[in-house]
């Protein structure tokens, strides 16, 4: 009975995104939780959904799937708003279960996250690819058998005199943030012409710099 009345609610929720939820968008943000790891390099993917949902109104505080999540209307389109509240390397099972329950195809998901080869203050598309030694896009690569998943990576470049783990765990320094937050605004509007007009004319327009 339990089961029942379980599959009843997981119908519902489907029924609210819409049917089947064949037109919404997912966006997945990486990071990791806790206040230690706030505005962290590493952490980047977290601001960029934090600053898409305030922009359009979408509160990301329901529990569900280990992550945090929200959903809403950006312009006619219902978009799923995803925190994995794993660390960044267990990302993948948090994506792949809320891809599931909704039953998603792959190509309306986009994840957002840091990328050391990237100069602070740019961001790169990709329709599809590698994970690039990203273990967060690794894990969700793994938990979906799939590389086929849309991504948007905001650069916070590398050091030479700190090792890599130090890096991406660090805050960035002034003159970094001022890039970093700019990059973060233009992911915002990046995300809005995904949403809207798909990956490859964001891709167009974005992947400029």
């Amino acid at each position: 009975m339990a089961g029942f009345f379980s599959k009843l609610k997981a119908k519902a929720e489907r029924k609210e995104l819409g049917k089947d939820a064949s037109g919404v968008r997912m966006i997945v943000g990486l990071g990791n939780p806790g206040k230690e790891y706030e505005r962290t390099r590493h952490n980047v993917g977290f601001d960029v959904v934090d600053v898409f949902a305030r922009q359009y109104g979408i509160e990301v505080k329901k529990k569900k799937f280990g992550g945090i999540v929200g959903d809403g209307l950006v312009g006619e389109t219902k978009v799923l708003v995803v925190k994995p509240q794993k660390y960044m390397n267990l990302s993948g099972q948090v994506v792949a279960t809320a891809v599931g329950f909704y039953r998603l195809p792959i190509d309306n998901i986009i994840v957002v996250t840091d990328d050391m080869a990237l100069e602070p203050g740019r961001i790169r598309l990709r329709a599809k690819g590698s994970a690039g030694g990203h273990n967060g896009l690794s894990d969700i690569a793994n938990k979906l058998s799939s590389q086929d998943y849309a991504r948007l990576r905001v650069g916070i470049g590398r050091s030479e005199y700190i090792i890599g783990r130090d890096y991406v765990l660090g805050r960035p320094t002034a003159d970094e943030k001022d890039l970093i937050d700019e990059a973060v605004a233009r992911s915002k509007e990046a995300l809005f012409c995904w949403v809207n007009e798909g990956i490859e004319p964001a891709m167009n327009k974005y992947n400029v710099r």
